[in-house]
Order: C-alpha cells, then sequence, then structure tokens
C-alpha cells in the first residue's frame, strides 16, 4: 500500500502543471474513483481542510490521504510522491539555468513569458477577489496593503495580524449595532 500510495501521487505529481487545484480533479479520479481508498464526500471534506491549512495545497491533501490510510507512513509516501517530481525538475532547472540563459534565444524567450507570467498570476488574483465578495467600495482595501508590502516595505505578518484585528472590531460593531437598532 505504502508503494502504490508513492506511485499514484508521484504520478499526480510529476504529469499534473497548474499547481495544487489543478490536481484536485486528477487526485479525486485515482483516489476517490480508481483506488477507491476514500469515497468522494470525503474527499470534499479533505479538500476544504486542505484549503484552510498552510502550506501547499497538493502536499497537504496528500498528507491528509495517506495519513487517513496508512497513519505516519502513509503521509509521508503520499507527500514524498507529491513534491519528489517538483523538487527534481527545480533542481535540474537550477543546475542548468545560467547556462541556458547565456543563448540569446532563452534569454528572449525569457523574457517574453515574464509578463505572460503577471497575468497567470493576475487570472486567480481577480478569482480570489470575486470569491472573496471584493467590491468597488471595500477594494481599496487590498490596494492599500499592496501598496503598503511593495512601496514601504512593511512585513505581510502585519498586515495579516492588522487585517484580523480589524476584522475582528468590525464584527464587533456590526453586531453591537444590530442588536442596538432591534
Amino acid at each position: 500500500m505504502h508503494y502504490a500510495l508513492f506511485k499514484t501521487f508521484f504520478k499526480i505529481g510529476a504529469f499534473t502543471l497548474g499547481g495544487g487545484y489543478a490536481m484536485i480533479p486528477i487526485i479525486e479520479s485515482e483516489v476517490v474513483d480508481k483506488h477507491k481508498w476514500i469515497d468522494r464526500e470525503e474527499f470534499v471534506d479533505l479538500i476544504a481542510v486542505a484549503q484552510s491549512c498552510p502550506g501547499v495545497f497538493a502536499a497537504n491533501i496528500s498528507i491528509f490521504i495517506g495519513y487517513k490510510l496508512r497513519k505516519v507512513r502513509g503521509a509521508l509516501c503520499s507527500c514524498l510522491g507529491t513534491v519528489l517530481p517538483s523538487f527534481l525538475i527545480i533542481l535540474l532547472i537550477a543546475m542548468f539555468f545560467h547556462r541556458f540563459m547565456e543563448v540569446g534565444w532563452v534569454a528572449s524567450m525569457f523574457r517574453g513569458i515574464r509578463p505572460a507570467v503577471v497575468a497567470l498570476i493576475a487570472v486567480p488574483t481577480f478569482n480570489l477577489a470575486k470569491s472573496a465578495h471584493i467590491s468597488w467600495i471595500n477594494c481599496w482595501i487590498p490596494v492599500v496593503t499592496a501598496l503598503l508590502i511593495w512601496a514601504l516595505g512593511v512585513n505581510p505578518i502585519y498586515i495579516i495580524i492588522i487585517a484580523a484585528l480589524g476584522g475582528y472590531l468590525y464584527g464587533k460593531l456590526k453586531r453591537e449595532s444590530i442588536t442596538h437598532n432591534s
């Protein structure tokens, strides 16, 4: 079983482009449909838990599935299978990157890729803003936050703490105004 976990998640990690969220349908197909290690409802629950935990989503969900099936050894096998392909690919790129950047056409390709990468980051950002209900009324919050981090070098941890306190106080004031008006 440990080998099957490693092999399954290694295959998922090696052949899925686009990060953890792109892996969801493939993980579901392998874990729920093909191997029947967990049912669909439990898979959805594991996605919710993996999304709410810090760290890489794909590693988180592989750890949860591996742990459910074979405890700590299963978690280690599934996580290693998930992250090892990316690690090896990045290691190879790092070893040869500077040699390739000296080749004119390769350097030109990377200069052309940079704006596309910005767009690839922007699209999920806009989708996240939509799901977080960012509107014209409150769009100043992420804009000011980004400027504080980028232009003034404010540590993002401070931003998170201030945002959490602000959200708490806003919620408390909102509840008080509702109970006061009732």
